[in-house]
């Protein structure tokens, strides 16, 4: 059995076929049917067809993996430069925006190793050494990934190891919003033949969400929110003042009832001086520790806005604005409820807790 220079197969999967194979052929030995050796080893009646009709003019041997036709032409210390040179980034290589075509890896390859490829055949060496066309994520242009590093190296330890924070839930803060218009998700249709969904072309209205995803070793994790609701009223408050901030973080003591080390972002809201003056006045149970800027991938509560709005708001046409603020609080609850996807969120962020000596029944509130 061959393979193309570019069939998108590793050396160890080539390997895993090829012992397929040769338990087909033992199969094909003993008489058994087509159809129970493709159940047996989870593959297409067609495999077993064409295997077996190999198998009748060669025997095992013509079963057994003779490798590509032809060596690759870009060895394997090759690709891993080309992989380096990837990862700079297109602007680094002279293209104007920050995609990888095939038509530019092409190019790219010509210049650094003055090979020929063509579209297609750049395409399956992607492949075969395990990359693919994806959506990328968005990181702002001001993140500073070495104050990032350096946080997550300094910062956390003393956030989640100290004897101060023993006994106490570590809680993240992070809000969201939603308008009347709902945000898209996918959906099954026609080929050829997009789906619609019919969503409100005006109105006014929008919620705000603030939530705190709270962790403590040894406990079930808890998700706590508050909701505000803007209704295009004049004088009316769009978000959230720093007093409500203040009752979401006095309604998170009382029902945790621990010392709390509340961990958030730059919100223009959380430095005024109403808030650090009830942070001062409150030092015994509260420590406030502020997340790097423009990083959002260390926040667990950024998880709890992507199962909700791809999960209850997801292509959801709201007649109203109480409709909204029941299917939020109706996917808020189902979260609550479900403490492994609050725990999946921190887990998301690479961020891990280490458990202390101190059990919950050791500690007196």
């Amino acid at each position: 059995m061959r393979y193309a220079q570019g069939g998108g197969f590793t050396a160890a999967e080539q390997q895993r076929r090829e012992r397929l194979r040769l338990h087909a052929a033992e199969s094909f030995a003993h008489g058994d049917t087509t159809a129970a050796i493709a159940r047996r080893l989870r593959v297409s009646l067609r495999s077993v067809e064409r295997w077996r009709r190999s198998w009748r003019q060669g025997g095992s041997r013509a079963l057994r993996s003779t490798g590509p036709p032809s060596l690759p032409k870009l060895s394997d210390t090759q690709f891993a430069r080309l992989e380096s040179d990837l990862q700079q980034g297109p602007p680094a290589w002279g293209f104007a925006d920050q995609r990888w075509t095939l038509l530019r890896i092409t190019t790219l390859i010509g210049r650094r190793f003055h090979i020929g490829y063509t579209v297609q055949g750049v395409w399956r060496l992607l492949r075969r050494h395990g990359w693919s066309c994806q959506r990328p994520a968005r990181r702002a242009l001001e993140r500073d990934d070495a104050a990032i590093a350096v946080w997550k190296k300094e910062v956390w330890p003393v956030v989640e190891r100290p004897p101060r924070t023993w006994g106490a839930w570590v809680c993240f803060e992070d809000e969201s919003g939603q308008g009347l218009r709902p945000p898209r998700a996918r959906s099954r249709g026609r080929r050829g033949c997009t789906p619609v969904v019919r969503v409100r072309g005006g109105g006014w209205g929008r919620i705000s969400i603030a939530a705190l995803t709270c962790y403590r070793p040894g406990c079930r994790s808890r998700l706590i929110y508050r909701l505000h609701l803007w209704r295009g009223r004049d004088g009316e408050p769009k978000s959230f003042s720093w007093m409500d901030y203040r009752d979401l973080i006095i309604d998170a003591r009382q029902r945790l009832g621990a010392p709390i080390v509340l961990v958030w972002d730059n919100l223009n809201r959380h430095p005024v001086p109403g808030m650090r003056a009830f942070v001062e006045q409150n030092t015994a149970w509260l420590t406030v520790v502020q997340l790097p800027s423009y990083a959002p991938d260390l926040n667990p509560a950024e998880g709890v806005w992507s199962l909700l709005k791809r999960g209850a708001l997801a292509n959801l046409a709201v007649a109203d604005l109480h409709q909204l603020v029941r299917v939020a609080k109706r996917g808020l609850k189902k979260i609550q409820y479900r403490s492994h996807l609050v725990d999946g969120c921190l887990a998301e962020t690479g961020l891990t807790l280490t458990p202390s000596a101190i059990t919950p029944s050791d500690i007196t509130h």
